[in-house]
């Protein structure tokens, strides 16, 4: 009789030491590790076998929820949940059906959350961190450190000023502990039936401050921009690759007879953009490179003018304010010797003029 809880316990003590970003449990495969963005199979642990994955899924699932977290997935066919693994460390999983057999993601989440210094990001997020009202976007494409970006601006809070912090996210990842802050943290599916719902209700319960796990759809958008409009400080994420193409995103989200009115909304309320990307270090772990768009005068007004195609050209001539594009900032971790040539080339959307940037 196999034990898979002592199965999967093996398998998460395995990732918290080999300090994985993720570990994947799919059937034909042992276990995979990805450790500074690249797939490692355990290759002394056995091929999982359907019945495996199934298992292991299920000692995944909390089944003192209500309802049952193992009839919603067997009828969704997919969950996102968070995994407390004995105080050490928290994964934030998702378990799917492929090809009618089960597979699991889990995402290590560390127990101790860094600040903006130790995770090497730009000093100008402290600036975000000290903001009394507006809307501060992190963006990037999947697994790139968002959601960490995205604790740490609110831990800073938490440990300077003596506000109201609610969260919204799917799952909870980070769980903090409140400092000078008060911070409710509220799960989609478990605290609330939706993001825009929560979403909502956070103007009846006094905050100051509102992070956004995932920006889904027009209502939460709308819903967001609002907030940052009526004297919150608001941060989110959104799956884009630059400033410009999350004003686009956003904006293109709404029928066309409502953009003009999103553009001045943002317009008014954007504090900022950070696009950013994990990038492998020549000796071993994962370094952030990041766009930064600050909202000045300019900015507002190609938002309000749809000009949005011209922003990259004033976060390139704006850098003694504390802006900086995506090549610049992978070309000076080339010249610090942070990361390789080939590596920043592979994460530039223009490597013709980091080429340059570079030489």
């Amino acid at each position: 009789m196999i034990n898979y809880q002592e199965k999967l316990k093996k398998y998460l003590e395995i990732t918290i030491k080999e300090q994985a970003s993720d570990l994947h449990l799919s059937v034909g495969h042992p276990p995979v590790l990805r450790i500074a963005g690249t797939l490692l199979p355990l290759v002394k642990e056995k091929e999982l076998l359907p019945e495996d994955c199934q298992e292991l899924a299920f000692c995944l699932m909390d089944e003192t929820q209500a309802p049952s977290r193992k009839e919603r997935f067997l009828r969704e066919k997919e969950i996102d949940l968070s995994y407390n693994f004995e105080g050490k460390a928290r994964f934030r999983v998702n378990i799917f059906f492929q090809s009618g057999n089960i597979s699991s993601a889990l995402r290590l989440i560390p127990a101790k959350i860094k600040t903006i210094e130790e995770l090497n990001l730009p000093p100008i997020l402290y600036e975000f961190a000290k903001a009394n009202q507006g809307f501060v976007l992190i963006c990037g494409p999947s697994s790139q450190g968002k959601s960490t970006t995205l604790a740490a601006l609110i831990d800073q809070i938490n440990h300077t000023r003596t506000d109201h912090i609610v969260t919204i996210e799917d799952p909870i990842e980070y769980v903090f502990e409140d400092d000078k802050a008060i911070i409710d943290q509220r799960e989609v599916g478990q605290d609330s039936l939706s993001f825009a719902r929560a979403l909502r209700s956070t103007f009846r319960q006094d905050p100051n401050v509102i992070m956004v796990g995932e920006m889904r759809d027009p209502e939460t958008m709308a819903t967001a921009i609002t907030a940052a409009e009526t004297g919150h400080l608001v941060f989110a994420t959104l799956h884009t690759n630059s400033a410009s193409q999350t004003i686009h995103r956003i904006v293109d989200s709404f029928p066309s007879e409502q953009q003009n009115q999103i553009r001045a909304q943002l317009s008014g309320s954007l504090l900022g953009v950070i696009s950013q990307r994990l990038i492998p270090r020549l000796k071993g772990g994962l370094i952030p490179a990041c766009e930064v768009m600050i909202s000045t005068p300019a900015i507002q007004n190609l938002i309000r003018e749809n000009k949005i195609h011209e922003i990259p050209m004033v976060i390139e001539t704006s850098v003694e304010i504390g802006m900086n594009s995506l090549n610049r900032s992978l070309a000076n971790l080339v010249k610090v010797r942070e990361i390789s040539l080939e590596n920043a080339l592979n994460f530039s959307l223009n490597p013709g003029e980091l080429r340059m940037l570079v030489r």
